[in-house]
């Protein structure tokens, strides 16, 4: 049987560009990087393979044991330690050239409350000069509506020995808090097409308008050095689905 933190990594292999992307700006740090939300590793352990003396934090403590797993797979690996711990409130004793929250992480943050103190969590962990790299999605008005009662497939993954994973959701808004609930399905299906398992979750996103997240860096004490609509860095503007930030302590 396998585990959530499993299908997870298999089927999350993030966007167009973004490890690219955080490598660069990791390599043009001076000192130590971050990442807060690391998961499974995607993005931690190519970039500790890399050179990059990386850091990173999380708060599952399934999701780690997987980027721990994953990292002695691939043999040793210097420059790399990774902690569990909530990005809204950690203390790690020392500073850092670069905090990255990559793949959409910060909107697990459910509260403006929770949003602010992580921003300013990360602000007193920057070293003078530092920056805070991260992206979030755009929310467009015509993508946030509810496809019915059913789960939707979103995609097929092949897994072992033929078999493959197939990945549904069904997503709840809630407009008012700017919430959304995802239920999120997998099924392992032998090489026949047969479901051998189902593993079913839960979990939810607080999506942002850009202006808003600009007000909150703002009022986090930060200053706005560089936005891209994508990680090919293309200005952002009406058309972007991504949002891009890089910042800076004011």
């Amino acid at each position: 049987m396998y585990h959530w933190a499993d299908y997870y990594d298999l089927t999350q292999r993030g966007l167009a560009g973004d490890l690219a992307f955080y490598e660069e700006y990791a390599k043009a740090a001076k000192g130590e990087v971050l990442e807060l939300g690391c998961g499974t590793g995607r993005v931690t352990i190519p970039l500790a393979k890399a050179g990059i003396q990386i850091t990173g934090l999380e708060i599952s403590q399934e999701m780690l044991a997987k980027a721990v797993t994953k990292a002695e797979g691939t043999g040793p690996v210097d420059h790399l330690s990774f902690i569990q711990g909530d990005m809204r409130h950690f203390s790690l004793g020392k500073t850092f050239e670069l905090i990255m929250i990559p793949y959409r992480s910060f909107l697990h943050l459910l509260h403006i409350q929770e949003q602010m103190k992580a921003l300013r969590c990360i602000r007193e962990h920057l070293q003078p000069g530092g920056k805070l790299v991260f992206n979030v999605f755009v929310p467009h008005i015509k993508h946030l509506y509810e496809e019915g009662e059913k789960l939707t497939l979103r995609g097929i993954y092949p897994f072992q020995d033929g078999q493959q994973v197939a990945m549904y959701d069904f997503t709840r808004y809630d407009h008012f808090q700017q919430l959304a609930e995802v239920t999120r399905s997998y099924e392992l299906l032998d090489n026949n097409g047969k479901m051998l398992e189902r593993v079913t979750g839960l979990f939810t996103l607080r999506y942002i308008f850009p202006a808003e997240l600009h007000h909150l860096l703002r009022l986090a004490g930060f200053k706005v050095l560089e936005r891209y609509g994508s990680f090919a860095k293309t200005p952002f503007d009406s058309a972007s689905t991504e949002f891009i930030i890089v910042a800076s302590p004011a």
